[in-house]
C-alpha cells in the first residue's frame, strides 16, 4: 500500500506537470461544451487552480528556508505540521467569520463594527491570498521561458550535431546552458523576483485603497443649453462601507468633493458592503454633501442583496439627499433644464427610463451598471454616469492591456466611452469588496464639466 508521504512527495516532485494538467483540463473541457461554458466560468475554475497550486509552492518554499534555521531531524515534518495547523487555522476562520467561504460566494460577509483583531486577520488573509496567487503566476512565466530557452538549446545542439555528422567533422563540445552553481543563482533570484507580489499586494492594502484621485473631465454634449456650459458635477461611487472604508473615511472624501465646488453631486450605488445594518452610518457620512442644485444618487446591487432599497431611500431624504428610483429630476438654470435621470440596477427597471426622457433637452443617467449603456443610448441618453466595476480594483492593466477581470463581465471599465451619440462614464468608486485592497485602479472622485463644444 503507498504511503502518505509517498504520496506527497510524488505529488510535490512534479507539481508543475499537474498544475499544467489541471489548467489545460479546465481550458480544454469548455472548449468542447462551449454552449455549457462562460469564458466566466473557466477564468474562476483556473484562478482556483492557481490558488490551490501556489499553496503547494509557497509552502514548500517555506518549508526549505525553515529547514536552514531549525535544527533536527524531524524539522521539516514539524515544519509541515505547523504549516497544516496555520492553513486549518484560516480555514476555519474564514467559514466562521468572513474568508474563503464567502469569497467563493463573490464576497467577504462581515458587519461593519469589526473588532480589530477580525481587521487584521481579514487583511493578513487578503494580502497573502493575492500575494501568493500573484506570486505563483510569476513563477510560472519564469519556467516556462527557462524551459523554452532550454528546449531552444537543445534543439540547436542536436542541429548542430547532425550538421557536424554531415561533413564528417570532429563532433562539436556539448553546450552547457548553465553551470550548477549559476543555475542555482538564477533559482534564488526568480523566487526572490516572485515574492514582488507580496510587496505590492501589502501596497494596495495599507495605501492603494486609500490614495484618492480627483479626476476630472470635459464633456462635450450638443444639446447642451447655453446656460448649462461649464455646469459642473462631481460623482461618487460604489462607497462600500465597511472596516476597510469605515465613516471617517467616507467623510474626507465628502470633504474633497465639497472643495471641489461643484453645482451637482451624484451618487451612483453600493453604499453599502454586506451589512444592512451600516445604512444608518453611511447615510449620515454621505450627509455632508453640498451643492448649490442639490444632490441626487441612484441604489446599486448591493442595496439590493441587503434588501435595503426602500429604507436606505428614505434616510437620504431626511438627510435633503434625493434618490432617483425609476424618476427624474428637472434642473433649471436660467429658464433651462437638465433631465437627470436615475433607476435601480436591473433591467426592468431600464425600461421604465423611456419614458423619462425629455427629447428637446439634454438627458443625464445615473445608472450603478455601466452595462446598461447600449441600451440606454437606444432610449436615447445623452450621458450616463455609471459605476460598479471599481476599474478592476485589481487591475494589471498598466503592464499589458487585458490584465483585468472585470472585463469578463464588462466592455467598460473605467473613464469615458462614446457610442452612437451617447456618452458614458464609469468611475471607479471609493470603496473595495472581496478583497480589501485596489492595484492600478485608484479610488476615485470625478469632476465633469459640461460643455456645447
Amino acid at each position: 500500500m503507498v504511503s502518505f508521504r509517498t504520496v506527497y512527495k510524488r505529488v510535490i516532485a512534479h507539481w508543475r506537470i499537474i498544475v499544467f494538467l489541471l489548467i489545460f483540463a479546465f481550458c480544454v473541457f469548455p472548449l468542447i461544451h462551449p454552449d455549457k461554458f462562460a469564458s466566466s466560468e473557466v477564468a474562476v475554475n483556473i484562478i482556483f487552480v492557481m490558488l490551490i497550486a501556489s499553496q503547494i509552492f509557497w509552502v514548500r518554499r517555506a518549508l526549505d528556508l525553515g529547514e536552514r534555521f531549525i535544527p533536527g531531524k524531524p524539522r521539516r515534518a514539524w515544519l509541515a505540521v505547523i504549516a497544516s495547523a496555520v492553513y486549518l487555522f484560516f480555514f476555519v476562520y474564514s467559514f466562521t467569520h468572513t474568508g474563503v467561504a464567502n469569497l467563493a460566494l463573490g464576497h467577504l460577509i462581515g458587519p461593519a463594527d469589526m473588532k480589530l483583531r477580525s481587521v487584521l486577520m481579514e487583511g493578513a488573509f487578503s494580502w497573502w491570498l493575492v500575494g501568493s496567487v500573484l506570486g505563483f503566476g510569476l513563477m510560472i512565466v519564469f519556467w516556462t521561458v527557462d524551459r523554452v530557452a532550454r528546449g531552444a538549446v537543445w534543439v540547436y545542439s542536436r542541429a548542430r550535431d547532425a550538421a557536424a555528422a554531415h561533413v564528417a567533422a570532429p563532433k562539436p563540445a556539448p553546450i552547457a546552458v548553465f553551470s550548477p552553481a549559476r543555475r542555482r543563482f538564477l533559482e534564488q533570484t526568480v523566487i526572490a523576483l516572485g515574492a514582488t507580489p507580496f510587496v505590492a499586494s501589502a501596497y494596495g492594502l495599507l495605501y492603494g485603497r486609500l490614495n484618492v484621485e480627483v479626476t476630472r473631465r470635459r464633456i462635450r454634449l450638443a444639446r447642451l443649453p447655453k446656460a448649462f456650459e461649464g455646469f459642473r458635477i462631481a460623482q461618487l461611487s460604489d462607497i462600500h462601507i465597511s472596516p476597510f472604508m469605515p465613516a471617517d473615511q467616507i467623510r474626507r472624501c465628502v470633504t474633497i468633493t465639497n472643495q471641489l465646488k461643484p453645482d451637482l453631486v451624484v451618487m451612483t450605488g453600493d453604499y453599502l458592503s454586506w451589512d444592512p445594518a451600516a445604512q444608518g452610518e453611511v447615510v449620515q457620512a454621505l450627509a455632508g454633501l453640498r451643492a448649490p442644485y442639490g444632490v441626487f444618487g441612484s441604489l446599486g446591487n448591493h442595496e439590493s442583496i441587503t434588501e435595503t432599497e426602500e429604507s436606505v431611500t428614505g434616510l437620504f431624504v431626511a438627510q435633503g439627499i434625493r434618490i432617483l428610483r425609476q424618476e427624474r429630476a428637472p434642473i433649471r438654470l436660467g429658464g433651462d433644464t437638465l433631465n437627470l435621470i436615475g433607476d435601480d440596477d436591473s433591467q426592468a427597471d431600464l425600461k421604465a427610463v423611456e419614458r423619462l426622457v425629455m427629447p428637446g433637452t439634454v438627458n443625464i443617467l445615473l445608472n450603478h451598471n455601466p452595462n446598461d449603456f447600449d441600451h440606454a443610448v437606444e432610449l436615447g441618453i445623452d450621458l450616463m454616469l455609471a459605476g460598479h466595476t471599481h476599474g478592476g480594483q485589481l487591475s494589471l492593466e498598466f503592464l499589458h492591456r487585458g490584465l483585468c477581470l472585470i472585463r469578463l463581465e464588462t466592455p467598460y471599465v473605467s473613464g469615458w466611452y462614446e457610442k452612437s451619440g451617447g456618452q458614458l462614464y464609469v468611475n471607479r468608486g471609493i470603496g473595495t469588496t472581496v478583497l480589501p485592497m485596489r492595484l492600478g485602479a485608484r479610488p476615485e472622485i470625478t469632476m465633469l464639466e459640461l460643455s456645447r463644444t
